[in-house]
């Protein structure tokens, strides 16, 4: 047993799968080589009916989608085959990023009923849907009927506590881009009131279809045609001729837990969790909020006991969007922020929506680890140099301190305090 501070919360283990890698050693890997696989969206129901078929067009060329979509994705056989026939494409994402989650934090130690799940999310099956529609729409006497299952959030917790055995508690947190994060808090909390020994906080994959991909891009949040013949070059957080998001297929899960005097044998904390806030703005609109990102900067920091300098290193929201990166950089150089180190997750994988607070909180776990800070690509002209940036290259650097912020649609705003263990 290794010693712990009564009441600590602690990370016990993570999983991830995105386009970068199945498995944290692989996104690991890909995060710190900057190895980005931007293109145009292949996975059928990413693109306007017809529409790939005509992409040698150039006026067609430029109206397709661009992302970054997972590649030999594989399931673990312990999983059930049978689950998997009826398992939309989030669900089987879901299962195989869980499976790594709880095999590094031995959650079979634990009993079943102490164990609870969130899922940080909703709407995160659009595709699936849209393609049933399309499919069945002159048949529809035909559909499977686990549809009346599948079409709903919750199936998602369903099929986790079915597979892995989970009699705690489950479901889903909806928050927008916000919601990754937002089930980390929630399973703080569940944790520290008792409810459950552990807790597991999941971001869900966001399996968006083209009508999700036109409604973002006619809203100006997602990337234009702009970068349409060079996909690498359009993600670009925080640059000057960044245009809207790029959207990134993801998954990622962690494992939170008490300290509670002693850490289990064969567990290697990633991190102690130690303040956390989050705050609405009052506004059901996309727009962020300075205010907003301040207030849940500073309860963070005050509930850590931190002071501004001490922070080493921060995970920003950085989506790309014109409005909301500048934003959040007034309000971190608000908060004397400007010193600490800073890099975007988001140029690398792309924007997650519901997985993104959950898979750059791993982001941040996985450099302190290796004591490393991944490349922010395409950062070439930051809209204000005033702070710390990581360029397009990894650097060394040992996180003692970090901050992770996640901001989601109707003025959600979340921040996280994680501190080396």
């Amino acid at each position: 047993m290794k010693n712990c501070n009564q009441g600590e919360i602690i990370v016990s283990g993570v999983g991830v799968t995105s386009s970068i890698g199945q498995g944290k050693s692989a996104f690991t890997a890909g995060l710190l080589d900057g190895g980005q696989k931007f293109g145009v969206m292949q996975r059928p129901g990413r693109q306007k009916p017809d529409s790939l078929e005509r992409k040698n067009d150039d006026e067609d060329q430029s109206n397709l989608f661009l992302g970054a979509e997972i590649s030999d994705f594989k399931i673990p056989e312990e999983i059930p085959r049978n689950i998997l026939r009826t398992a939309s494409y989030s669900a089987q994402v879901a299962l195989a990023t869980l499976d790594e989650a709880w095999r590094e934090a031995k959650l079979t130690e634990f009993d079943p009923r102490r164990i609870g799940l969130i899922v940080g999310g909703s709407n995160f099956q659009q595709r699936e849907l849209i393609q049933t529609y399309e499919s069945f729409r002159e048949k529809i006497h035909f559909v499977r009927p686990t549809y009346a299952m599948n079409f709903m959030d919750s199936d998602l917790c369903g099929i986790c506590t079915d597979v892995f055995g989970i009699q705690g508690f489950a479901f889903t947190q909806g928050g927008a881009s916000a919601s990754g994060q937002l089930a980390i808090l929630q399973a703080i909390q569940a944790v520290q009131s008792g409810q459950v020994d552990v807790c597991i906080a999941m971001g869900a994959l966001m399996d968006i279809s083209y009508w999700e991909c036109q409604g973002f891009r006619s809203l100006g949040a997602m990337g234009s045609n702009r970068f349409s013949g060079e996909p690498d070059k359009a993600c670009r957080p925080f640059d000057q001729n960044r245009d809207g998001f790029i959207y990134g297929e993801s998954c990622g899960v962690v494992v939170i837990e008490k300290g509670g005097g002693e850490i289990r044998n064969g567990i290697t904390p990633y991190a102690r969790l130690s303040g956390w806030a989050v705050g609405m703005d009052g506004n059901r609109n996309p727009n962020p909020s300075f205010e907003g990102e301040v207030n849940v900067i500073q309860k963070a920091l005050v509930q850590a006991n931190l002071q501004p300098g001490e922070i080493d290193y921060v995970n920003p929201h950085g989506t790309g969007s014109l409005i909301g990166d500048e934003t959040e950089l007034e309000a971190l150089h608000h908060c004397k922020l400007n010193h600490a180190y800073i890099n975007s997750t988001k140029s690398i994988v792309g924007h997650g929506l519901t997985a993104a607070g959950t898979v750059e909180c791993i982001a941040t776990l996985l450099q302190m680890r290796k004591e490393q800070l991944h490349p922010s690509l395409n950062l070439q002209e930051p809209i204000n140099r005033s702070f710390n940036w990581v360029y397009q290259k990894a650097i060394n650097h040992k996180i003692s301190r970090a901050l992770n912020l996640s901001m989601g649609f109707g003025g959600t705003n979340t921040a996280i305090c994680l501190e080396s263990y």
